[in-house]
């Protein structure tokens, strides 16, 4: 981390960190290096590929360190956890492959943790082609009540502030396990539960393509809803089905069926 000195005046001055910021990125059968210019990596990173070998490549790209570390494994969390245990920057943003940054998206990550200097996780903007996600419009606190709605892609964190509390993804969550999503709900629920602060910031980092076909999402089916009744009995062992039932209730005319057969189907053994 690097103190620089900005002058607002003859009178006074602020003092601002530069941090070292780097991007763990979750992809698969990458053969090659093309994905950091897809990407538009302008930071350090470290690309998790799940492919069908092992090895580890380290490299230097556009002046910023970069490692490939290619794995025969399966699991979107264990990917992000292999990325993660491997960090060793100030910030660190949680993508996927599908994402393209922004230009100069240091700069605003780094503008961000300054102008929040409290914060242990920022929750930044997505640009879509069709959007779906909840759109940051001002800085607002995360809590218990409004935390779900946040997906990896978005959230950058103070390195130290995850591996002192020993938060990583719950590797039976996400892309290639038994559960197919959610991991990164739990996540964020884990930062909450340790005391990390959480915050929302309306400035975007990147485009999604909304080009790739989902690897876990095949509809509201049955397999969907008792999955998301495993992200909350995860959540909380005491109020998991008061969490299902809330989820019945606000969002069966989504799911298409009666909040009654959604509870049912989340809270089946």
């Amino acid at each position: 981390m690097i103190v620089t000195e900005k002058c607002l005046s003859t009178k006074n001055s602020v003092w601002e960190l530069k941090m070292r910021v780097q991007v763990l990125v979750a992809t698969m059968n990458q053969n090659d290096y093309t994905l950091l210019d897809e990407m538009n990596i302008q930071s350090e990173a470290i690309i998790g590929n799940q492919c069908d070998r092992y090895e580890v490549e380290e490299f230097v790209y556009h002046g910023y360190d970069v490692m490939y570390f290619s794995t025969a494994e399966r699991g979107v969390g264990l990917n992000r956890n292999n990325a993660l245990m491997r960090a060793n920057a100030d910030v660190c943003l949680f993508a996927d492959d599908d994402m393209k940054f922004v230009d100069g998206y240091v700069d605003i990550v780094n503008n961000a943790f300054n102008e929040n200097p409290k914060a242990d996780v920022l929750i930044f903007n997505l640009h879509e082609k069709q959007s779906v996600r909840s759109i940051n419009d001002k800085q607002t606190r995360v809590r218990f009540f409004n935390f779900m709605r946040y997906g990896a892609a978005r959230i950058a964190v103070r390195l130290k502030s995850v591996k002192e509390n020993n938060i990583y993804f719950n590797q039976c969550f996400g892309g290639g396990t038994e559960h197919s999503a959610g991991e990164d709900t739990i996540f964020l629920a884990d930062c909450l539960k340790k005391g990390l602060k959480i915050y929302t910031y309306p400035k975007y980092l990147a485009e999604l393509s909304g080009d790739r076909e989902s690897t876990w999402f095949k509809g509201f089916t049955d397999k969907y809803l008792i999955d998301k009744g495993y992200v909350f009995r995860t959540i909380s062992k005491k109020w998991w089905k008061i969490l299902c039932l809330q989820d019945s209730i606000r969002h069966c005319k989504k799911y298409n069926r009666s909040w009654f057969s959604v509870y049912k189907t989340m809270t089946r053994d």
